[in-house]
């Protein structure tokens, strides 16, 4: 259950409904996800937040997909369902496979296995990984 309830168009202000309107146009539909619609409760926070994710997911030195791959697995290790449920979906509509999605779950396996036992054994970083 969300903290905050969902606002739908006429519940938001004129400044989350812009915002709403952005978001409606940037993906080239009329759904705007339920994220949105709860932050729309701070409408600053809703404007802010969606401009960095314009800024960082779009394409630049990493390509679409790869950003959401990397999404989705922090996702994953975050246990945040409602992201990894939302990229997968993104990253299969921008072609991710059932191959790449089998190999994207065995990497964050591996990582947060690998990650736990460095943790736990405190090992130091070999020193030609050093500067």
């Amino acid at each position: 259950m969300a903290l905050w309830p969902k606002l739908d168009d006429a519940q938001a202000s004129p400044q989350a409904r812009a915002v709403f309107d952005d978001i409606r146009a940037s993906r080239n539909t009329d759904y705007v996800n339920d994220i949105w619609r709860v932050l729309a409760n701070d409408p600053a926070l809703l404007e802010r937040t969606w401009q960095q994710v314009k800024t960082v997911m779009r394409p630049g030195a990493l390509d679409a997909l790869t950003k959401e791959l990397i999404y989705v697995a922090i996702s994953m290790t975050n246990d945040c369902e409602y992201c990894v449920t939302t990229h997968t979906g993104a990253a299969r509509a921008k072609g991710m496979t059932e191959e790449q999605f089998g190999e994207l779950l065995a990497v964050v396996g591996l990582a947060n296995q690998l990650n736990a036992l460095v943790a736990g054994t405190r090992v130091e970083v070999d020193q030609r990984y050093r500067g």
